[in-house]
């Protein structure tokens, strides 16, 4: 027996197994307690497996190798063959490869179960160097899993905080947008109740002993007006912003020039009389945006304007452009204009003409260019037939007149009114002449009949 114990010290000597319980260092060293190593109970399960499976494929062991092997297999599952002996079938007379494989389970005496995973591991990685290569592509493997796991970690933890960030953008969106909506909605209730009793006067004009038209037709002008008024506010708030811009880069420019201080000082004199004038003449020509909208009962104001007194009724020839002269009344605010054709479309647009009216009438005028420009001839500027007298007899110099300002307020564009009457109305931008177009010049062969209605209100 201590013949036994003898030689179980030698086979164990080399492994030293009661100071560490790791896979010892070879060329291909393969660490089992640290960061990037396997433990060993998971490198024990795959010497096992690889001993299963290429034992007598990819190398071949001796038999005192073979049942040294066994021997701590069976120390790991059922412990010492002391303790296990009772366990066991018994062996059979002739089976001398069993008795083999006890004697060598028998001289591991009480060696634990990880002092026998260790010795399996380091008598298969002695004599088979293939293992430690499998080993190590095994740690790779397992290195790279880990490192796949912590980017997928880190990769949810960025969705997660981007998922955040994008949902407290949209609250913030939304807030802002709630923000605006009350404020557009304070803005169109300001404007409703502004013009309440101005479109209600035009709807009684229209439908007269018919709320419900009425209030349709009031809530249709409304909604005209604050869409148009909104509009008007962008253009407002684009022109400041490059305006802004501009002085920006006119004071970047200012930096860099070397200029003396007097210089400077004079460049900034006469670049506040040259805003303060431009100023001037902004607030001077300032025009807001016409109200325009569309009324279906085609038939019955052709029918109140043909029956209606004065020349309201107009044939515009192919290749014509009417003109409508509409002087801004003394005791009026606000121009009123409605229109129609019969069978097709014409253009139409609005200008402004600044000065003090020689007349309180609506003129007429007609041109067959089809090129007609804004400039009313100097002798539609005049109807008054005073003033024509005195044009005929020398009294007045034309030459030494200036041309009257004119602003556009609503472009030619061709109006479907053959359909529907197109209706609007404009707030006196000071005193002038309205210059209402009808153009039918883009048509070579039809001539259209035109039915028109203009009056002020205040």
């Amino acid at each position: 027996m201590a013949e036994e114990n003898s030689d179980v010290a030698k086979n164990l000597e080399n492994l030293d197994l009661n100071e560490k319980k790791e896979v010892f260092d070879h060329e291909n060293e393969t660490s089992l307690n640290t960061e990037d190593g396997l433990p060993l109970a998971e490198v024990y399960k795959l010497a096992l497996n690889f001993y299963k499976e290429k034992v007598g494929k990819a190398f071949h062991f001796s038999y005192e190798d073979n049942l040294q092997l066994i021997a701590f297999s069976q120390q790991v599952v059922h412990g010492p063959l002391n303790d296990a002996i009772d366990k066991l079938p018994p062996l059979g007379t002739l089976d001398v490869v069993g008795k083999d494989r006890r004697e060598a389970w028998q001289k591991l005496g009480n060696l634990s179960k990880d002092q026998a995973k260790t010795g399996f591991v380091e008598l298969l990685s002695r004599r088979c160097p293939l293992f430690s290569t499998y080993i190590e592509a095994h740690r790779r493997e397992r290195h790279e899993q880990k490192r796949r796991a912590r980017e997928e970690a880190s990769s949810r933890l960025a969705q997660v905080a981007e998922k955040q960030i994008k949902e407290e953008e949209e609250l913030t969106i939304l807030e802002s947008m709630r923000q605006q909506e009350a404020v557009k909605r304070q803005i169109q209730q300001a404007l409703n109740e502004q013009t309440y009793e101005q479109f209600r006067k035009y709807a009684v004009q229209q439908y007269p002993g018919d709320p419900e038209k009425q209030g349709t037709l009031i809530r249709q002008l409304q909604d005209q007006h604050y869409i148009q008024y909104m509009q008007q506010l962008e253009l407002s708030q684009r022109a400041e912003a490059l305006n802004g811009k501009r002085v920006f880069e006119h004071e970047d420019v200012k930096r860099n020039d070397s200029v003396s201080l007097e210089e400077e000082v004079d460049n900034a004199e006469e670049e506040n009389n040259t805003e303060e004038t431009s100023q001037d003449d902004e607030q001077e020509y300032e025009i807001v945006s016409a109200s325009m909208w569309t009324l279906p009962d085609i038939e019955a104001f052709k029918q109140r304007v043909s029956q209606s007194e004065g020349d309201c009724l107009v044939r515009v020839g192919h290749g014509e452009t009417v003109t409508v002269r509409v002087p801004t009344h003394p005791h009026g605010s606000r121009l009123f204009w409605e229109f129609a054709t019969d069978h097709y479309d014409i253009g139409f647009g609005i200008y402004f003409e600044y000065g003090l009216p020689m007349t309180e009438e609506v003129s007429v005028h007609v041109s067959e260019s089809e090129d007609e420009d804004v400039d009313i001839d100097e002798e539609e500027l005049y109807t008054d037939e005073t003033l024509r007298c005195d044009l005929e007899s020398g009294g007045i110099d034309l030459t030494s007149m200036e041309k009257p300002t004119v602003t556009e307020i609503v472009p030619v564009y061709r109006r479907d009114c053959q359909t529907e009457v197109y209706a609007g109305s404009h707030a006196y931008p000071g005193k002038g002449v309205y210059l209402l177009k009808f153009d039918n010049s883009y048509s070579l062969w039809r001539s259209k009949t035109l039915y028109y209605r203009v009056y002020y209100a205040n």
